[in-house]
Order: structure tokens, then sequence, then C-alpha cells
């Protein structure tokens, strides 16, 4: 057999003469060079036993779990929210019977920022991006009927995280569930926000503070619980390439471990409830490389560096989501086949957990239709496509193994170049992470602008074709969140209330953790705005520097 240089030489170069190559890039989304071929001599130093293993073994390459999809699929969850408590209710209801295995649950912007429906502030955003919640009034309506020891429920909510997980596990307590019994995960990944989307209040070291709370108090009160899901989902969307993406998420995720660690935690009682949410994006490989070498990674660095002994601390278990920077106004029901090629490339590489979007999402919320196709995709490929058959069936493939081995390669350059600047807090505050991603970000709009790479309907193969019903947030939500937050104020005991509050500023004062405060305010139903306004006098409000 011919050496890959001598096939290149001879072979190749005379074809290419008459079929001369495509002026498309033949890099990844990383800027990666893809090779005309991977032969046994790209991967010749390939130890199996050490890059690969078994699934369900160290170093989890190959996946987390021993029989992966053969045993149990990954868990179909779709991100729902919009409106009031009511709607998304009733969302939620439709999705689990059309087969979804765990809520999703988005807020809108208000509650995202910690602010009642009926603040200043809020005015035009109630209700928008997702579900309003401002009490544990909200949160009964929210899950009315639905049996949380049995479903898991997923929330994306980061700096007001602490309150609102203790709203949900309190409507638990009120229907009767055992905490210790819920299953979910909360995503609680600052860091994330002030690296990529901006949803923060308070400055880094307090917001990272709040998060070390739930490391210490999850354990012990809701064991069954994932108290952080380090997300480089929206480091993606904010324009970053796929290695950025694995590099700053799995920092920050290191970044987290420190500091459980600096408050005299053991890494084997909340690694475990550590879990991860990435981006899968348009490149098929290289997002399948992204997750295996994720994996690798996160096992050498959990076990050999932090000293973890538990095999549970040193598996990354994630859930993934199909690209939504990645969909288009322009024709969107291609993005149906953008969805069903990403939600692939998710399930080769071993992901846990995964949300599907919907064609219409770069024009609106999802519309019920759209929705349940994009639940109907991951159903195809878990019932139809045979991926599900054997585990991690691309092992061994020349081109992923390299592909893999230089992900991780490059991961870790930029592990000692945050290292170098003296952690992710102060990478934060010179502006290194937006500077990596802004510059990513242009140079990829630059060649999509010149045409070097290619998006299907935008800036080739464009047609007329008409926008598909789009959903309209009924602007009667904001009627139903203001006559639901007076009712609050009004029936509630005000002392308690008043205790709680008290209760939640002594904890911030004194550095205590605050989740039996945040517990104390949710029974009281204390509004979400006063419990962030309590924080905010503490903390102060951050204000991101303008870098030059």
């Amino acid at each position: 057999m011919k050496s890959k240089k001598q096939w290149l030489e001879e072979d190749y170069a005379k074809k290419t003469e008459a079929y001369p190559e495509r002026s498309y890039p033949f890099r990844n989304l990383s800027d990666i060079e893809a090779d005309p071929v991977y032969t046994p001599d790209d991967v010749a130093d390939f130890d199996v036993d050490e890059k690969l293993g078994h699934p369900g073994e160290f170093p989890y390459t190959r996946g987390v779990q021993s029989s992966m999809y053969r045993g149990r699929l990954w868990t179909m969850r779709q991100f729902a929210g919009f409106g009031s408590a009511e709607q998304t209710n009733e969302r939620f209801k439709k999705l689990l019977s059309a087969g979804q295995m765990g809520l999703s649950t988005a807020f809108d912007l208000p509650t995202l920022m910690g602010y009642d429906s009926d603040h200043a502030f809020s005015v035009g955003e109630v209700g928008k991006c997702g579900v309003a919640v401002s009490s544990l009034a909200d949160m009964e309506v929210l899950f009315d009927g639905i049996d949380v020891e049995k479903v898991s429920t997923s929330m994306t909510i980061n700096s007001p995280a602490n309150a609102i997980w203790a709203m949900y596990i309190a409507n638990a307590e009120k229907k009767g569930a055992d905490p210790k019994r819920l299953q979910g995960t909360l995503q609680n990944d600052i860091l994330k926000e002030f690296i990529a989307q901006k949803e923060y209040i308070y400055p880094p070291e307090p917001s990272v503070k709040l998060v070390i709370d739930t490391f210490e108090w999850g354990p012990q009160y809701v064991p069954k619980w994932n108290f952080i899901s380090v997300s480089g989902y929206h480091i993606r969307e904010a324009g970053s390439t796929g290695v950025q993406e694995l590099a700053f998420t799995l920092a920050d995720g290191i970044h987290y471990v420190r500091k459980a660690l600096e408050r005299g935690l053991d890494v084997d009682e909340f690694a475990p409830r550590i879990s991860f949410f990435f981006n899968v994006h348009n490149d098929f490989f290289e997002e399948i490389a992204k997750f295996r070498a994720a994996r690798r990674i996160w096992a050498k660095q959990m076990r050999d560096v932090y000293g973890a002994k538990n095999p549970k601390s040193w598996m990354l278990r994630t859930h993934a989501q199909t690209a939504g920077v990645s969909l288009t106004a322009q024709q969107p029901l291609v993005n149906v086949a953008r969805v069903a090629i990403q939600a692939l490339a998710g399930v080769l590489g071993g992901t846990n957990s995964l949300h599907t979007d919907s064609y219409d999402e770069a024009l609106s919320l999802p519309t019920e239709e759209a929705a349940k196709i994009a639940l109907r995709t991951q159903q195809v490929i878990a019932y139809e496509t045979g991926v599900a058959s054997t585990v991690d069936p691309l092992a061994g493939s020349y081109y992923l193994e390299s592909l893999t081995d230089e992900m991780e390669r490059e991961c870790l350059a930029y592990f000692e170049q945050i290292d170098a600047l003296g952690g992710v807090e102060k990478a934060i505050d010179i502006g290194f992470f937006a500077q990596e991603i802004g510059d990513a970000s242009y140079q990829q709009q630059k060649e999509i602008d010149s045409k070097e790479r290619i998006i299907v309907g935008v800036n080739e193969f464009v047609d007329d074709s008409a926008d598909p019903e789009i959903l309209l947030v009924d602007p009667e939500v904001v009627r139903i969140q203001q006559d639901r937050l007076d009712k609050v104020r009004s029936e509630r005991d005000a002392k308690q209330v008043e205790l709680a509050l008290k209760t939640l500023r002594e904890a911030a004062v004194n550095g205590n953790n605050t989740m039996p405060a945040f517990m104390m305010c949710a029974h009281a139903y204390c509004t979400l705005g006063e419990q962030m306004d309590v924080l905010r006098e503490v903390y102060g409000v951050y204000e991101e520097p303008v870098f030059i």
C-alpha cells in the first residue's frame, strides 16, 4: 500500500489537474484544515487504550455509559416557555404527550435579569422570550398537573438561579414531593454570561460565590439534581469557533471546581452533579470530535489534576442543542435539514440529552407545529436510522480521531493562555474572551460576505419563498402577571416576607450560604425582584468595562 505522501503526490495530484479543487475552503469552522484523505499515517502514534478505551470507561471518549443508547436513548428535552405560566404549562403537557422525555424551561428577559413583571424595565418584554416567573405563585401554575418527582426539569436561568431553583423546590414541597427525589438541571453558569450572553446582575466574584452556594447545599438537600450546566452554547452563539467553545466552556467548569475546592468542599461530593451544555453547529465532523474531546479532557483534568477518586466525577455529561445562530429567516423550511444534520452529529458525538431547534426560530418563538416537527426529528434519528444500535460507531475513523486529537491540543493551548492571564475572572476583566470571540465572529462573517463559505438561501441559492405563520405572544400576559403579583402581595404574610428578606441580606453580607435564605423567601412568596434587589444592594451591579 502506498504511503499517504506517495498517493498525494502521484494519484491525487494528477486528478486535481483534471478536476481542480473547489474554491470552497476545506477548513472547518475552527479553521482546522481537512486533508484530502486520512490514513493510518495520521494516527501512527494513536494509543487506543490511552485515548479511546471502552465506552463507559476512562477517559470516556466513547461515551460515559457502557451501553449508551442501546440501554437508554438520550433524553429528548425540547426547550419551551413563552407568555404566562398557564400558556407554558399547556405547551409542557403537549410536548410530554408527544413523547418528550424531560422538560426544559425558558424564562423571559425580566426574569433572567431579576425583575418582576411589573417593573419599569420589564415593559415590552414580559413573556416574549420565555415564561414570566415573578414568585412561587407563578411556579405553582407553571407545573400544575405535572408530577415533578417523575419528570426531569431543566431551567435556563443564571443570575437569579438560586431564587428560581428555590421556588421550584418549594413548589415541589408544597405538593408533597420529596426534594431528594427531584431530578433536573439548573443552568446557573454565570461565567458564560460575562463571556458571551451578558445577562449578569452582580460582579463576577459574588456571582460565582452564589454558584458555589448551590454546589455546597445541593448534594445534601437535592442530591439527584445537577446544580450547574456549564454552558458553551451561548459562547458559540456569540460567534466563537468550535475550539473556543470547547476551551472556554471547560475552563469555566474548571474555575468552578477550583472555587469549590477553595471553600473546602470535597471534589467527589460536588463534581458528579456538574453537567455541561454544548452547541451543535453545521460542521458535522467538527461537532462530533468536540464532544469526544470534551469528555477526554474533562476526565483527565478531574482525575489527574484535581484528584477526584470517584469515576462519576470524571464523567462529562452533557445536554446539547442545535445551533440557533445557524438558522436562517430566509427559506426557513431549509432549517429542518440543518437541524436534522446537527442533531445527528450530537447523537454520534454521544450527547446525553438533546434539544432540536424549530425551523421558525429565526422568525419568532416556535409555533406548536414547528416544535412538534423538531421533536419528531429526534425520534426519526432514534428509531429509524440505526445510529443508536452501536456505541460510538465512528470510533477509529482516521479523520475523526485525528480531528479529536487536534481539538484537544488546541483546547489545552487555550487553558495555558487563560492561566497565564491569571485565570477566567481576570481574563474576563481584561476583555480576552470578548476579543477572541469577536475576532472569530468577524472572520466567519467575512467568509460569508465573500461567498468563501456558502449559506444556502442567504448568499447562494436565494429565492423569495414566503415566511410561515409565526407565534405572537398575547399582550394579555402582562395583565395576567400583574393580577397574580397583586394577589400575592395582598395575601402573603408581610412579617414572613420581611424576615425572609432580612435573612437573605444577612447571609449575603456575612458570606454565608444563601440557599437556606432563598428557600425561606420562596415559601414566604417574596417576589424575584425583591430578592434580587437585596443582593443588588449588598453586591452592587456589574458594568462591563469598555475595551478599545
